[in-house]
């Protein structure tokens, strides 16, 4: 069987194949040395004939000491030792090419006695992280992917004891062509212009040929509107008929480059790609894209407006986009509405409608608690949640990220999740999340099943807290459990807080079991230490204790110190023997081959000095006793402490995209000045001062931090028509690196913010006066007002609106003409060069006329009383107050009120009037004598009449009933007698009439020769009168059908109390 030969320092293959000794061996004497070639397309091998090489004998002596030949000790001074001589390449130096984006190998291959050792290095640099190894016994640099920069000389160092020698390789770096500008296809309109640029770069500079339809341009039918320069072709006011496909071809002595581009002449009206009429959805605070794709040539513009607003939608908080799409940065409410995306090119116009809606976010407003139940109980997980109402919710509950258990033990509500009866199984983690179309949102909660007859709690908080065994770095922190309620404490966590740099911010620094009361604690410099102990057991955390004295550590110097940690440590169990040992041992990584050792016990420990700044070390600890050494243990890398980095990014520039944002670009630093883990890079900004006022305005420092190694990062929330300054630092672990130089930069005008007040100071019949102030963040130069206003009705319905543009430099108008007693909105911002601000809004009312202005009401208060009395008046300039007291002083004020009789639109200032006490000029008609002598006449002569109504009244005898009635008399309307005060039913003349109100038959007819007629039938068949005619029956209580009958009459009733 063949053996493939086994390669060293001293014996290995070369890159073109061939088979290398540094130095011969006998061992190495052989007659089947086989070279085998593989063809990989092939899938063939060959192979050459065996060679043999013969190692020639020394004497005797020699042959004992060439035994002793290895690859490392050769020391006898009696053997012939030689210096290292190189075999591949020859000489002091070389020269090697290489491609671009290839894989650059160079290659030392060396002889002598010692064997040499081979090591590599750059003259003009470093080698480039990542894309660099050493293979092959060190005897070959590999370099893949090879960029400009990998061009330099490097140098290969071979040397033993007696000797070293080097060999230079200046490597080149060629490259066949690249792109850098592809040409692309253009759409272009009659008349218009273009250009097709086509660079690529390489070395040497490729030549660049332009064709047209596959012909040499140069052969091509000429064009007077196209010229070629270079890698570029320019058209001017292209024809129609003159589309083509263009080809650029970009070649070197490496290779060559071909790309096509079809240049279409078209005469096109926009249109709209996008949808109509589609609907965006987006949570509030989210940003929102409305797109907007058109065709058109030439190539429409794009402007958008919404709802009914003629002003475009540019500036903050707006942003539109080069292919149409107009972006929101953070949506708000305000921004739902209708938008209209307008193309326009000169050949016409074109409009699509879309709608956003903004929602309102999903939140969690009451978060399921931690529970602790014990077995067989009930467990509720409350989960309440706020939505937008117009999305539809999902509620989901999970355990432990998985599905709940099929078990009906488990009720899902709209709002909550019920458990009964639990037991052990059910402990975990349960999860709520609420789903809509948009967003979603999810808390947990963790549930501990007990299967104790008692309730626990969480424990009391620790107290007592003391600091003991004060070091510069560390410290020793003491205190009192407080009561475990049931429940053994598991833990003790600490806490801390910096009050030097982080005031109010707890972080958790360690813990120790419950077992213990005190924990040492390590400490870094220059911090400001407090401290707190949590309690932790099955129920949950204690409150925290009341924090620890404060105690500060001293800033330290650079701390290049490496922690070599014992992990693991042997207890006492496994020890196996006595004298417990470590031995922990370390090196450099890729750099010590040999081990640095120390020996010690009872540590967890050791801190190794002076090694340099963050560099990689192999560190093993090994356990020893009396008896022996324990198994080798596994190697860990470490770094040695961090230090603040020592370079700022170089080429610091900012590119301002609008008014309010802006891009910040620099330099990665290299990575060897970070020292240490590269955290990131930090961007301190600050506006120095608004460019519209000449005085400083500088605020308090801002901060973003850009993760990782990132080379540029976004400034946003930035003020418009500012200037700012700005410096770029990396930091890392340590802390932050240098500074770079401050650059200045300047955001350009955007909108204005709100006027500062808009107030009506003038109210009259048909005008009113508003005054202004300007706003108080410019952010840029005014150019104007706008005011609109529009008549509200006392339904709030909204008229037109009228609008007018006002100067700068105004700060109050006048709108006269304006209708009586009506109430208008205005609408007033502020405009720059940008377009126009935020909107305030004021409402007013004109007084009213005559006939039907808000009512004044004249308000009049006598000194000494305490309420206003008020009376309602129309818009008359004059009113008269009646009912003043004489002798009075009066506090008169008049009061503009609005319609709804809440609003004081004016009030006039308080006039003092004064009633005076005289006597009145008109004689009182009260106290005239022949007024009073007339009253008496007329009283005299009424009592007169009464005596002689009252004798004929009360007159002796019967009265006699006519027992017939007149046919034709309708006892109804009978009328009353007004010579002799009597009524005509029971006058003496017509004594034989019937009583009125008389009963008729039950059958409605009226019998006049009856004797039923008479008042004895009415009377029931009883006399209802005595000797004097009186009617006595009528008090006289008789039976319940008589008087149900005459219940039934209320004539009846009537005229019985005329007579009582």
């Amino acid at each position: 069987d063949k053996i493939r030969l086994p390669q060293s320092s001293r014996v290995f293959q070369a890159l073109n194949g061939d088979l290398y000794f540094s130095n011969v061996l006998k061992e190495d004497s052989r007659n089947d040395y086989i070279c085998y070639a593989r063809f990989p397309h092939t899938q063939t091998i060959q192979q050459k004939q065996p060679i043999t090489l013969l190692v020639l004998n020394l004497d005797a002596v020699n042959e004992t000491v060439a035994a002793l030949f290895n690859e490392t000790d050769f020391f006898n001074g009696s053997v012939e030792e030689r210096k290292p001589t190189f075999l591949i390449p020859s000489g002091s130096s070389s020269s090697k090419m290489v491609l671009r984006g290839q894989v650059l190998e160079l290659e030392c291959i060396t002889e002598g006695l010692p064997t040499p050792e081979v090591s590599w290095s750059k003259l003009s640099g470093e080698f480039p992280d990542k894309r660099t190894s050493i293979v092959t016994f060190q005897k070959i640099l590999r370099i893949v992917n090879v960029s400009d920069a990998d061009a330099g000389e490097y140098r290969c160092t071979a040397h033993n004891h007696l000797a070293s020698i080097h060999h230079t390789i200046r490597v080149t770096v060629k490259a066949a062509p690249y792109w850098i500008t592809t040409p692309r296809n253009l759409v272009l309109a009659p008349r218009e212009k273009g250009q097709l640029i086509c660079r690529a770069s390489g070395t040497p500079k490729p030549t660049i040929n332009w064709a047209m339809n596959g012909i040499p341009i140069e052969n091509s039918p000429e064009d007077s509107n196209r010229k070629v320069e270079g890698d570029t072709i320019i058209f001017d006011e292209v024809q129609t008929g003159s589309s083509a496909v263009y080809q650029c071809n970009a070649s070197n002595e490496y290779g060559y480059l071909l790309s096509n581009a079809f240049v279409n002449v078209l005469s096109e009206t926009p249109r709209v790609l996008t949808p109509a009429n589609q609907v965006y959805q987006v949570i509030r605070n989210n940003h929102a894209l409305l797109d907007c794709s058109s065709f058109g040539s030439p190539i429409p513009k794009i402007t958008w407006f919404k709802d009914s607003q003629s002003s475009t939608l540019e500036g903050d908080p707006y942003l539109l986009h080069e292919n149409g799409t107009l972006e929101i940065y953070v949506a708000q409410a305000l921004n739902s509405g209708k938008y209209i995306c307008v193309a326009r090119n000169t050949l016409g116009i074109a409009e699509n409608h879309v709608y956003l809606e903004v929602k309102e976010p999903t939140r969690i407003l009451k978060q399921p608690k931690y529970k602790v139940a014990q077995r067989n109980m009930n467990v509720v997980f409350e989960c309440k949640v706020k939505h937008d109402p117009t999305l539809i919710p999902i509620m989901i509950w999970l355990k432990d990220n998985g599905e709940l258990p099929d078990d009906e033990r488990f009720l899902v509500d709209s709002d909550s999740l019920t458990i009964t009866d639990v037991t052990e199984n059910d402990a975990g983690t349960y999860t709520c999340i609420m789903n809509t179309t948009l967003d979603h949102d999810s808390a947990s909660a963790e549930l501990t099943v007990l299967n104790v007859l008692c309730s626990p709690e969480q424990p009391d908080p620790p107290t007592d807290l003391e600091l003991t065994d004060m070091k510069p770095r560390s410290v020793q922190l003491t205190w009192i459990p407080g009561d475990e309620h049931k429940s053994p404490i598991h833990k003790f966590v600490i806490q801390y807080t910096d009050s030097l740099h982080d005031h109010g911010h707890w972080h958790n620094l360690t813990h120790v079991p419950g077992s213990k009361t005190t924990a040492h604690l390590e400490l870094s410099p220059y911090v400001h230490y407090s401290f707190r102990v949590l309690a932790l057991n099955a129920v949950g955390l204690s409150d925290p204790s009341n924090p620890s004295h404060m105690y500060k550590t001293n800033p330290a110097g650079t701390d290049y110190r490496i922690a070599l940690l014992i992990m693991g440590l042997i207890c006492n169990n496994n020890a196996n023997g006595p004298g417990l040992q470590y031995k922990v041992m370390w090196r450099q990584k890729d750099v010590d081959k040999n081990w640095t050792s120390v020996t010690v016990a009872n540590v967890s420990k050791f801190m190794v000095s002076g090694t340099p700044t963050f560099t990689p070390y192999e560190v093993k600890v090994q356990a020893i006793n009396n008896n022996g050494i324990g198994p080798d243990p596994a190697v860990i890398t470490g770094h040695s402490g961090e230090n603040f980095p020592v370079q700022a990014p170089d080429s610091v520039r900012v590119l301002v995209l609008n008014s309010t944002l802006a891009e910040v670009h620099w330099e990665p630093v290299p990575p060897k000045t970070v020292r240490g883990h590269l955290k990131g890079y930090k961007v301190y900004y600050w506006r120095e001062r608004s460019l519209h006022k000449h005085n400083p305005h500088r605020v308090e420092q801002q901060l973003l931090s850009f993760s990782g190694n990132k080379s540029h990062g976004m400034l946003p929330g930035l003020q418009p028509y500012s200037t700012y300054l700005f410096n770029v630092r990396v930091y890392n672990g340590k802390g932050d690196g240098p500074a770079s130089s401050n650059l200045q930069f300047e955001t350009p005008e955007g909108v204005p913010g709100p006027p500062s007040f808009l107030r009506i100071t003038n109210s009259n019949l048909n005008n009113l006066t508003l005054e202004w102030g300007p706003p108080n963040d410019r952010n840029g130069h005014l150019t104007g007002y706008i005011l609109k206003y529009q008549q509200v009705n006392n339904s709030n319905e909204l008229g037109p609106i009228e609008e007018l543009a006002l100067p700068a430099n105004k700060t109050s108008v006048t709108l006269p003409n304006l209708k009586y007693s009506t109430r208008y909105k205005f609408y007033f911002h502020a405009k720059t060069g940008q377009g126009a601000g935020p909107v305030i809004t004021e409402e007013a009312v004109t007084i009213m006329d005559e006939a039907g202005s808000p009512p004044r009401h004249p308000f009049h208060k006598a000194l000494g009383e305490e309420d206003w009395q008020k009376e309602y008046v129309n818009g008359s300039q004059a009113y008269v107050l009646k009912g003043l007291k004489e002798g009075l002083s009066y506090r008169v004020r008049v009061v503009a009120k609005g319609h709804d009789d809440q609003a004081v639109l004016h009030q006039s200032e308080e006039l003092l009037v004064t009633v005076p006490a005289m006597p009145s000029r008109q004689a009182d008609i009260a106290t005239q004598g022949w007024f009073i002598g007339l009253m008496c006449a007329i009283a005299l002569l009424i009592l007169v009449l009464l005596i002689i109504c009252f004798i004929k009244r009360n007159k002796g005898g019967k009265y006699p009933v006519k027992e017939k009635e007149d046919a034709h008399t309708d006892p109804e309307f009978q009328p009353m007698k007004e010579d002799d005060c009597t009524f005509g039913e029971y006058s003496d003349t017509e004594d034989h009439k019937p009583l009125k109100g008389s009963r008729t038959p039950s059958n409605g007819t009226v019998h006049r020769d009856s004797s039923d007629e008479s008042l004895v039938d009415y009377g029931g068949g009883d006399g209802q009168f005595n000797e004097d005619g009186s009617f006595i029956g009528q008090y006289s209580g008789k039976s319940s059908i008589r008087e149900t009958a005459e219940a039934h009459s209320p004539v009846n009733t009537t005229i019985v109390n005329s007579f009582v």
